[in-house]
């Protein structure tokens, strides 16, 4: 039987294997029941009461769930299809067993592709790079329901994305953010348009070289039907756009910080404008906001509005919806986010920076910086981003499992900027952290949370770390 097929018969006699029970894992299962799938197996290594209940929830639908050591260390015989959650790395083994065996492996997102109901789909926008993404996604949204549009942010950020493609009241567009884990096992997605933001070393570990995480974030070009959109400062996205199998006529579009050639979004002087989606591009462009409808106007920012700007022209949305979507955008917390000025000095909590290509853009929105970095550095290197913002660097605390990487770094390139060490890991480590770099400090100067790595080490999550730090900032002003 053909796996195109989205008759009920067609999902109802398809095997399916779910990989994974944690979020994405669940809602993959439960969405295939949905869709009258009679042979839905979970397997998980992990066992607990938590999984244990939802377990509970799936069975009553008909859903096999064997969770537990070894429970995915074989892969079942009768299998057509295996769904995989998208932090399983691509050698697991039961992966490797389907890949032997030529088992089709999807990710959530090609189900949630292929559960689409063809008479009532939305467009897809999707946005995909190493930082960014989030922002991206949530300004395109807020221009997008600006222009009146049933629009929703759905895959890494918002609503789960299968749960947008099933919901019974069809939305009018969704703005997609997609990771590379995801991407990897995407295999029939043709978005409406698609963006790479950006390329730096990321989760290298899991994809086993740049050259392989880069190739799975361009799969988001693939198909791609009007409009590859491209960092016009980062060659290595228009060379993804440049290698995608496209849709006739989809066309490549840039965003720039600077002036915009044909085909661009960009700047010039306060204004964003479009040379890409007007009639008379050629000649002109369109203004279609201002820095000033930017919060913050801090240059990655920016770009990310630029970006954002440039999926919604592709959607047809009027330069008015732009300006407005953006002037009613604000960032979550623990991205850039100011906490408080105490004593002359800001203290901004940027803890969504967990690699150095975003702690570098956060580091180089601000004249002098007091930076706090370390945590889990995930195999990355400092040395480009210390050269980078070494001048704008008053010192640096350090905390974390690899702060010795960031320290090497520092040693190489900016041996004179002062470091101070904190060893503490426990609860009170931030606190001591932030005394240390209020010493630091001058009036006019920024405290910097862009640790440039993961939080797993001292915190549950990055947001735990700003808050951590945003409480340790409101005791400075006690």
């Amino acid at each position: 039987m053909s796996l195109e097929s989205r008759t009920a018969d067609g999902w109802a006699t398809t095997r399916f294997v779910v990989l994974g029970f944690g979020t994405a894992g669940y809602a993959c299962a439960d969405s295939l029941i949905q869709a009258g799938s009679e042979h839905v197996v979970v397997l998980d290594d992990r066992d607990n009461e938590a999984l244990r209940e939802k377990a509970r929830i799936l069975e009553t639908l008909g859903a096999t769930i064997t969770l537990g050591p070894g429970s995915t260390a074989e892969l079942p015989k009768e299998v057509d299809v295996v769904v995989t959650s998208p932090g399983v790395p691509p050698h697991a083994p039961l992966l490797a067993q389907a890949a032997e065996r030529d088992v089709p492996i999807w990710s959530e997102i090609e189900l949630a592709w292929r559960l689409r109901d063809p008479a009532n789909a939305a467009p897809w926008l999707c946005i995909t790079g190493t930082n960014g993404k989030t922002t991206t996604v949530q300004m395109l949204t807020a221009i997008l329901q600006a222009a009146g549009h049933r629009a929703v942010a759905a895959g890494n950020v918002g609503l789960p994305l299968l749960e947008a493609v099933m919901d019974p009241e069809p939305y009018d567009v969704i703005a997609v953010e997609l990771s590379s884990y995801q991407l990897h096992f995407t295999h029939s997605m043709s978005a409406h348009s698609a963006a790479v933001l950006n390329l730096a070393p990321d989760h290298v570990d899991w994809h086993g070289s740049m050259a392989a995480y880069a190739l799975d974030k361009g799969r988001i070009y693939a198909n791609c039907q009007v409009a590859c959109v491209y960092n016009v400062a980062d060659p290595a996205t228009e060379q993804l756009v440049a290698d995608a199998d496209v849709v006739e006529g989809c066309r490549a579009i840039g965003f720039t910080l600077g002036t915009p050639g044909l085909s661009m979004i960009g700047l010039v002087d306060d204004l964003i404008v479009d040379r890409a989606f007007i009639e008379e591009r050629a000649t002109s462009a369109q203004e279609l906001a201002s820095l000033a409808d930017i919060t913050p106007a801090a240059p990655h920012n920016v770009a990310n509005a630029l970006a954002a700007a440039a999926l919604a022209r592709s959607f047809g949305v009027p330069a008015t919806a732009v300006r407005d979507g953006l002037r009613g955008f604000r960032p979550d917390k623990h991205r850039i986010a100011h906490v408080a000025e105490v004593a002359g000095v800001n203290y901004v909590d940027d803890s969504k920076a967990t690699n150095p290509h975003a702690a570098q853009a956060s580091l180089l929105a601000y004249e002098h910086v007091v930076w706090i970095a370390g945590g889990q550095a995930k195999g990355a290197t400092f040395d480009e981003l210390v050269i980078a913002a070494r001048d704008r660097l008053r010192a640096v605390v350090l905390l974390g499992q690899d702060k010795q990487v960031i320290i090497e770094a520092l040693e190489r390139h900016a041996p004179d900027v002062p470091r101070i060490v904190v060893d503490a890991t426990d609860t009170g480590a931030m606190r001591i952290v932030v005394g240390e770099a209020a010493k630091l400090a001058r009036v006019g100067d920024t405290v910097l949370l862009a640790p440039g790595c993961a939080s797993w080490d001292m915190f549950a999550n990055y947001g735990a770390r700003g808050d951590a730090f945003a409480e340790a900032v409101r005791s400075l002003a006690e």
